[in-house]
């Protein structure tokens, strides 16, 4: 009877000692960190707006481009921009009947006149001719890009490899 009046003191001592070890240790899910709390996000700032009036200032993709003399010279299929985000040229698609034919040339930005382009048939000025718009090799992406200019002042860009 001795016998088993230990064991019960043993197995009811090893019950407390459990108990009392897992109320000052829990389960690694219900640990608390000893990191700081995260600081509380702060929220995004609103964004800027900018009103541009319906008449100051419209798309260019796909308008049409005619020389001073009134002369189709295609129309402006893309925009290029330097690393700095500046643009640079427009990228015009010349010649051609119905897109047979015809080839992508990429002139300077500043020889584009935006006169009046409120409407969408309104068309952009290019201040180069015809003829010199021919001779212009044709614009291959990722390849060196030849900008035509109307007066020769586009510097080229110099880029890091």
């Amino acid at each position: 009877m001795r016998a088993k009046f230990l064991i019960a003191f043993l197995v009811a001592t090893i019950a407390a000692l459990a108990t009392a070890w897992a109320q000052n240790n829990p389960p690694p899910s219900q640990q608390q960190s000893t990191a700081p709390p995260a600081a509380p996000k702060e929220p995004a700032p609103p964004p800027s707006v900018t009103v541009i009036g319906a008449r100051d200032a419209h798309g260019v993709l796909g308008r049409d481009v005619r020389s001073a003399a009134e002369e189709d010279m295609g129309r402006i299929v893309d925009v290029i921009v330097d690393r700095s985000g500046t643009v640079r040229a427009a990228v015009i698609d010349f010649g051609g009947f119905l897109g047979v034919g015809s080839r992508k040339i990429v002139v300077e930005w500043n020889a584009l006149h935006f006169g009046s382009i409120a409407n969408k048939g309104d068309s952009i000025t290019l201040e180069l001719t015809k003829e010199q718009v021919t001779a212009a090799p044709e614009y291959k992406e990722d390849t060196p890009i030849v900008v035509l200019g109307a007066a020769g002042s586009l510097q080229p860009l110099q880029f890091d490899h």
